[in-house]
């Protein structure tokens, strides 16, 4: 039979003509999973799949299942009567079910399963005497008790665990498997009386009544907090919905010739090709990845049952051959006879998922192109970073946890200042240290090169510490005060984490992948250099459309950046480079000049210093664009704030502490992300943009006289939301370039673009494109002024907004293609249209997210731009992009 909503897995492949696409969309993976083994012959016990529509519905209805769904499930249960020849609730030969979640895209562990369903105290009775086994019978009864009352009524699983030891205690024995019948009888009594305390209400007997909550259950568990967690890590959208798969029950506990297992057709691991998993003799599924009894490897079974290990042999060959993928396959020996209960393609770590994608294209299995879109972009983060080892990790506990800012893991002292950073890495027993600020700012960035690591109390995603982190390829973990009670005292040197106090010099772990912070030292085992990911990004570059640039403050950054495939710099934050120590007092003295002649005076100082950083850039990069942005953040930036620095400094500048102070307060905006920045600073000082014009165009004619190939800088102009603005600082830089362009006698030609990071610039684009050579969108400001939300806040409150499905995912790491994307779409269009030559790209933090980046390569940028170690991520995800668009 077969209804909209609920399909027999026998004709799920009929149903939707074997398109294994639609078939996960409405199926999920297991019933998609299961419906292809039942079409290829395979041994799979009978049962059907309720819909992800179903699902939807389940919750469009206020969280209860419809009549019509209802009638269509047990329409279905009398169909799997027929094919079983067992009935549900019958007191001689009871039909038993397992209720299973199934999503679309695998989700191992976040949803609910319940398992010999159909029992109550007839049929466990009858069950016993049909199969003459009554420890058999009442472990089965026992086990659906506890699991019901978990994972339907939420009783306690602890409650249930704990009557088990002291069961076993009484006995004096070790496994649950030395229990007699008797004891399993007395279990299933001292478990529904644990029900009925918690619940007031006696454990149900109704077969259908039990089916109808399970299913219930299972929908809810969609919405459970581990599943939302893990949806937003890996961007599930809440909308998909799950599917629930009701299936006859096989029993791997029904004795010594009985058992149960998961392998893999390949190490999950490695990418070995050779078979790994286990099993265990007279169990159910849940007791391999309980832990409550040590496994054996599933050679072992070729020994113990050798017909059963070559037949299985023989179909997860036949599995993999089919999905050309390595498989995840759990399955079952009930007497001797095996069922395979799910396949589906494998999780894997990045090691194994390169290699598996390169031995697959070696096998003549898939083609490169194939080979592509298996290797999940995000993974090539942990190839590139230092990560914990993990031996040692299975040993730590998390004290804290913040936002997963920046991958890698690390591990170190704690420093609470930039300065202190810098002078105890140079100490023999300090060396590594780990930086932690309430929030950090540009002046930190000496001390936040030489940590290992970066630990903020405030901040989000693309706060200054997550960017720069980032940037250096250094672990950080941000806005550890949003759900942690966090303390920070500067003048005592100690930070307080959930009650743990630390002090200058106390060893903390840092996980920027996960955003967990570890007590004490963790060892970490170095990022690889893996055999395969050389031939693999070769397939992906070819396949891409999009270029991948980088986002490089420094010659360092930017020669790594090259290193891993960057094919030029698309954002170049110029004042990171004022911080050093040999060039920040001529900015302080820049800022501090009362007259134009004093600040020329100044810049003077600043533009060697500027010219050589360019210089040196240029040298790495070559003739391939270097976007060079002018000063963007408020001036008070450079300035201190504490009354004492202020002191020092103002005694440096041979000016009073009172008149810096005054400078100091001037200088301070009520909101300055909004304030005096970007190419308002150039309007109000146009001297500044003379200088920086002067050095990059300077830097650029000297490298192209010692290389012979000629350079085109790109000049970006920082904030623009009017084209008078931009024609205003245009014309700065053209007539300070051309004549420094025709005094060197080179034929030298430059482009002059802005950043679309202000909505109203996205809204005039077409205005704005008649004047400058290329748009570069800032998407980390666009988005924060569409949203109006703050980017360093908003971490405080957007957990809200996830719980209470507002948004599902954080706009500042993945576009908001709805709204941001939609500006963005629009700029391109009417740019495009009014300057067929107008170059596009991105250089917001989301030039290195996958979906984001999909979303770009679809309305025609030409490229991204993104921090050094996202670079490979970028690359990927834009041949995924192009393949996938292809069709």
């Amino acid at each position: 039979m077969s209804c909209r909503l609920i399909y027999m897995f026998s004709e799920g492949h009929d149903a939707f003509s074997g398109d294994l696409t639609a078939m996960k969309n409405t199926l999920g993976g297991k019933g998609a999973g299961l419906a292809e083994m039942i079409h290829a012959g395979m041994p799979v016990p009978q049962g059907f799949t309720i819909t992800t529509e179903a699902c939807t519905k389940y919750y469009e209805d206020g969280r209860e299942l419809g009549e019509d769904i209802k009638k269509d499930i047990f329409a279905c249960i009398s169909e799997l009567e027929k094919i079983t020849g067992k009935h549900f609730g019958d007191k001689n030969d009871p039909l038993l079910v397992s209720v299973r979640s199934g999503a679309r895209q695998s989700m191992p562990g976040m949803m609910d399963t319940i398992l010999n369903l159909g029992l109550n105290d007839v049929s466990a009775e009858g069950l016993a005497l049909k199969t003459g086994n009554p420890r058999f019978a009442y472990d089965c009864y026992r086990r659906f008790v506890q699991m019901f009352s978990d994972v339907v009524m939420m009783v306690p699983k602890s409650l249930f665990e704990e009557e088990i030891d002291k069961l076993k205690e009484k006995k004096k024995v070790k496994n649950d498997t030395e229990l007699t019948a008797d004891d399993m009888k007395e279990l299933v009594g001292i478990f529904k009386k644990i029900y009925e305390e918690n619940e007031g209400r006696e454990f149900p007997q109704d077969p259908k009544e039990q089916l109808t909550e399970a299913v219930k259950a299972v929908f809810r568990s969609w919405d459970n907090e581990r599943a939302n967690v893990y949806r937003r890590m890996n961007e599930i959208p809440y909308e998909w919905g799950t599917a629930v798969n009701v299936q006859a029950m096989v029993f791997g506990n029904s004795g010594e010739n009985s058992g149960t297992g998961v392998a893999f057709t390949r190490n999950p691991a490695t990418g070995e090709k050779k078979l790994m998993g286990e099993y265990l003799i007279n169990a159910q599924g849940e007791d391999v990845v309980a832990g409550v009894r040590t496994p054996s490897p599933i050679s072992h079974l070729k020994d113990q049952m050798p017909e059963v290990y070559d037949e299985f042999i023989g179909l997860a060959d036949r599995l993999e051959k089919y999905y050309k993928d390595m498989q995840d396959m759990e399955f079952t020996i009930e007497d001797g006879k095996l069922y395979m209960l799910q396949t589906r393609n494998g999780k894997r770590t990045a090691q194994a998922a390169l290699k598996i994608a390169c031995d697959l294209v070696s096998e003549g299995m898939i083609t490169e192109r194939e080979a592509v879109l298996r290797v999940e972009p995000k993974q090539l983060d942990t190839l590139l970073h230092p990560q914990f080892d993990a031996e040692a990790l299975k040993q730590s506990t998390p004290i804290g946890k913040g936002l997963a800012a920046s991958p890698g893991s690390a591990c170190g002292r704690i420093v609470f200042t930039a300065e202190e950073a810098e002078s105890k890495v140079k100490e023999k027993d300090w060396k590594k240290v780990v930086l932690v600020r309430l929030e950090t700012s540009p002046e930190d960035i000496i001390g936040m090169q030489v940590s290992q690591g970066i630990l903020t109390v405030r901040g989000g995603m693309t706060s200054h510490a997550a960017v720069v982190a980032r940037g250096m390829g250094t672990c950080c973990v941000c806005g550890c005060g949003n759900d942690n009670d966090v303390a920070i005292d500067y003048a005592v040197k100690t930070l307080v984490l959930n009650g743990k106090t630390y002090k200058e010099g106390d060893w903390i772990s840092l996980d920027g992948s996960t955003g967990n912070i570890y007590d004490g030292q963790i060892a970490l085992s170095d990022s690889m250099e893996n055999p395969d990911f050389k031939r693999f990004m070769s397939w992906a570059d070819s396949a891409r459309r999009l270029g991948v640039f980088t986002n490089a403050d420094n010659p360092a950054d930017l020669q790594n950046a090259v290193d891993m495939g960057a094919e030029g710099v698309g954002l170049c934050r110029t004042e990171h480079m004022f911080f050093a120590g040999d060039r920040i007092k001529a900015v302080r003295e820049m800022i501090c000049s009362r007259t134009k002649e004093e600040r020329e005076k100044a810049l003077a100082k600043v533009e060697p210093f500027q010219e050589a950083d360019f210089t040196a850039m240029y040298r790495i990069i070559g003739t391939r664009p270097l976007t060079i942005r002018f000063l963007d953040p408020p001036l008070h930036e450079f300035l201190p704030t504490e009354p004492k620095k202020i002191e020092e400094l103002a005694k440096e500048m041979g000016i009073s502490a009172e008149e810096l102070t005054h400078i100091v307060q001037s200088l301070h905006e009520v909101n300055p992300m909004m304030g005096h920045r970007g190419c308002r600073l150039c309007i109000t000082y146009p001297e500044i943009a003379v200088m920086q014009t002067n050095a990059i165009i300077k830097a650029a004619i000297a490298v192209s006289k010692e290389t012979g190939e000629i350079i085109t800088p790109f000049i970006m102009i920082p904030l623009t939301c009017e084209v008078k603005e931009f024609r205003f600082v245009k014309n700065i830089v053209v007539s300070t370039a051309d004549e420094l362009i025709k005094n060197a006698g080179i034929d030298m030609k430059y482009k002059v673009g802005t950043m679309i990071e202000i909505p109203r610039a996205a809204l005039t684009a077409g205005a704005i494109a008649k004047e400058a050579d290329f748009f570069s969108f800032g998407t980390n400001d666009l988005t924060q002024m569409t949203f109006g939300f703050s980017r360093d806040d908003a971490a405080k409150f957007l957990g809200s907004y996830y719980d209470t499905k507002i948004l599902e995912q954080d706009p500042f790491q993945h576009l908001d293609q709805t709204g941001v994307g939609r500006l963005v779409a629009m700029s391109c269009k009417e740019g495009r249209a009014d300057n067929p030559e107008l170059e596009l790209g991105i250089c917001g933090e989301h030039g290195g997210d996958p979906s984001s980046v999909e979303f770009f390569n679809k309305v025609g940028l030409d490229y991204v731009s993104c921090s050094p170690y996202r670079v490979p991520i970028a690359r990927l995800a834009a041949a995924q992009a192009a393949i996938k668009e292809e069709g």
